[in-house]
């Protein structure tokens, strides 16, 4: 049974906008996160360039992503007890020299197992600037009714970062050269990376939780420790595989019908599906809860997935793959809502990054499964990867949805506010 309390309309993204300091981080911030979006296809792209085969390079995407899933929560931790610029600054830099060795590898022949060992810092040393961003937002909003804005602002800007980011590296390696891709990928970590870091005055409070092992009266613990994450995480996987099952489906399609520069039109199709569906999210003032919300979103998801093998057109696989990105949004964005409500403020950041790792690990396990299969047996039938993962994820969710619930703390915080902030219970 649903209860809902809701006021008035949501504060608008104008007002957020003019938050004092917003636009200091948000610049920065916008590029910084950008390789999340272009590793993965950049990675695709040129080394099956240079190897011939989707397997290979789905395989070293792969490392990526996972080695990028296993570090990214210790990344949120370092974050939280050291402060973002101490994390940022080694990472940019590190990030930027093993993409350029990946590169370098990859264009020279080396063998395969010299570009798994450049791709694994690649991935481990990806940035986590949206969940630092969130957690800025945080210090200085939290209890404020511009809090559900800026969450619902920065899941539209992750949203826009998977339109321009895809986009961008294949465009750049299609019409440019195949490792154009990477090699921007690493610039603007570089120096959005930087710039980012070097914004101190809107750097959140660090080391406090650490020392004082504690906070609000609740004990320090990870947040893969309640339930409800870890659910989430199997939605964030099922979301991950779509991403890596397109990423590599598009590019197989597209050469085996002769015509390669489709390929980032139809992935812009489907991105943009993405953005605009996220763009109505955070303007919508919902009453139906979010674990509803999810639960439709994602059933709609899972069936958008299923049709995408039967697709054996260009104008078919640019409206299927127009409806998968709009349903992503949903998903995508009621999954972070609900992680807010499930943890203490102290495990904030890292729930974040764990999220965020597992699309990263779900996409690199679709970008090596889809490769296989576009392979062996031609691209339709990596679309069944998305089918697949969208369908397990569903089934987790439907069997284990009771643990989505709200901490009673976070629907007590949300009634004290005492403003536009919808309180529900499914």
């Amino acid at each position: 049974m649903a209860s809902t309390v809701i006021t008035d309309k949501r504060p608008g993204y104008g007002q957020l906008l003019r938050t004092p300091g917003a636009l200091s981080f948000l610049l920065p911030g916008f590029a910084a996160r950008q390789p999340f979006a272009m590793l993965t296809i950049g990675i695709v792209l040129l080394v099956q360039h240079t190897t011939g085969s989707f397997g290979s390079a789905g395989a070293v995407a792969a490392a990526t992503g996972v080695s990028m899933a296993l570090f990214a929560p210790q990344s949120g931790k370092l974050a939280d007890r050291f402060g973002q610029r101490a994390v940022l600054v080694p990472g940019v830099l590190v990030h930027a020299a093993a993409v350029s060795l990946l590169v370098a590898l990859a264009l020279a022949g080396a063998p395969l197992w010299a570009l798994f060992l450049a791709a694994v810092p690649a991935g481990a040393s990806v940035p986590q600037v949206g969940p630092m961003v969130r957690a800025r937002w945080a210090a200085k909003l939290d209890g404020t009714p511009l809090m559900p804005t800026a969450a619902a602002f920065e899941s539209v800007t992750d949203e826009f970062t998977f339109v321009v980011g895809p986009v961008l590296a294949t465009a750049l390696c299609t019409g440019v050269h195949p490792a154009a891709g990477l090699i921007a990928e690493a610039a603007l970590t570089l120096v959005g990376g930087l710039f980012f870091a070097a914004q101190r005055a809107t750097q959140p409070a660090y080391g406090l939780t650490a020392a004082a092992g504690h906070l609000g009266g609740e004990p320090r613990r990870s947040a893969l420790s309640v339930p409800g994450v870890r659910v989430l995480v199997v939605a964030f996987l099922g979301i991950g595989s779509v991403f890596g099952g397109m990423q590599v489906s598009l590019t197989a399609f597209t050469e085996e019908i002769g015509n390669p520069g489709a390929n980032g039109l139809l992935y812009g199709v489907f991105a943009a599906g993405n953005m605009l569906a996220g763009i109505a999210m955070g303007a919508v003032a919902w009453k139906t809860g979010p674990r509803r919300r999810l639960i439709l979103g994602y059933a709609g998801l899972t069936v958008a997935a299923s049709l995408l093998w039967t697709a054996h057109s260009v104008l078919l696989l640019g409206a299927l793959g127009l409806v998968v990105g709009l349903c992503i949004a949903p998903a995508l964005i009621t999954g972070y809502t609900i992680v807010e409500t499930l943890i203490p403020a102290s495990a904030r950041t890292e729930a974040f990054t764990w999220l965020t790792g597992a699309v990263a690990l779900g996409q690199a396990a679709a970008v090596t499964v889809a490769g296989r299969l576009a392979d062996a047996h031609g691209a339709s039938t990596g679309f069944l990867v998305p089918m697949a993962g969208t369908a397990l994820a569903l089934a987790t969710l439907l069997a284990l949805r009771s643990r989505l619930r709200p901490r009673e703390a976070s629907r007590v915080a949300a009634r004290g506010i005492g403003h536009r902030v919808p309180v529900t219970v499914d």
